[in-house]
């Protein structure tokens, strides 16, 4: 047996599990796309931890959450007719052959960056009015930046250099503190905002995934701080009793 029968045969053994616990499992009888929608997000976050910790068991159940749910929806949608797996799976063929003229058309010997530009020239030709259109209002605020950002740069609006990204984020933290001196907090807010979009398009200069970057930041300032309380706690202290100076202090130590 080969290795594409052998997958296709698991697929094909998750829809039947997922046909009978349509029919004989209560919960899963109750379930609807709006239901599954906030437990599909989780699913998405929880496989995105996973990839971040490199975690390849963790990596390979999260998918098996996610392709359940691909094909929950799925079975839902084909109580009422509306599509089922077969749909799903031909839309997307249909558009990854679409969008690859390099691969199944005449299109040829295009490097990387032209693959990209030319993959937001196709989805305008799909209909949409705008290369911004398809970027989810739900997703959250700082990976929204960045794909606003990875879009327009691949319609080429986008600075030459990685100074010139640079000198941005210079400009926008003046701007910033002069709204500050104003106290307007209106137009401290959206200055605030800016630097924040200035910085995340440098670390796009610098090759380096801003959320990833924040993230292990998140982790290791809460890493470093657990172990704050820990050594407090050894030294009979407590945050609330210990001045901002000896937390310095013990803070740098920690660092070390």
């Amino acid at each position: 047996m080969n290795n594409k029968k052998i997958q296709l045969d698991s697929i094909s053994q998750l829809i039947d599990v997922m046909d009978e616990l349509r029919v004989k499992c209560p919960w899963d009888q109750k379930q609807t796309f709006e239901s599954l929608k906030s437990l599909t997000i989780e699913e998405t976050f929880e496989l995105a931890e996973a990839i971040s910790e490199n975690n390849i068991d963790e990596i390979k159940n999260e998918l098996g959450d996610l392709l359940l749910h691909i094909i929950f929806y799925s079975k839902i949608a084909s109580e009422t007719k509306l599509f089922d797996i077969s749909d799903v799976a031909k839309s997307i063929t249909k558009k990854l052959i679409f969008r690859h003229p390099h691969v199944y058309g005449d299109l040829k010997d295009i490097d990387e960056n032209q693959v990209k530009n030319n993959w937001e020239k196709l989805k305008l030709k799909e209909g949409r009015k705008s290369i911004l259109e398809g970027v989810p209002k739900t997703l959250p605020s700082f990976i929204k930046s960045m794909r606003i950002q990875e879009k327009v740069s691949n319609a080429g609006f986008d600075w030459v250099s990685r100074k010139e990204a640079k000198n941005k984020i210079t400009e926008e933290f003046y701007e910033l503190e002069e709204e500050v001196r104003s106290g307007n907090l209106e137009n401290i807010e959206s200055e605030l905002g800016d630097l924040i979009f200035s910085v995340i398009n440098y670390g796009k200069f610098l090759g380096v995934n801003p959320d990833n970057a924040l993230e292990k930041t998140n982790k290791k300032f809460t890493k470093r701080f657990m172990l704050l309380e820990n050594k407090l706690k050894k030294d009979g202290k407590t945050l609330s009793d210990t001045s901002k100076d000896e937390l310095i202090d013990y803070w740098e130590k920690l660092k070390k």
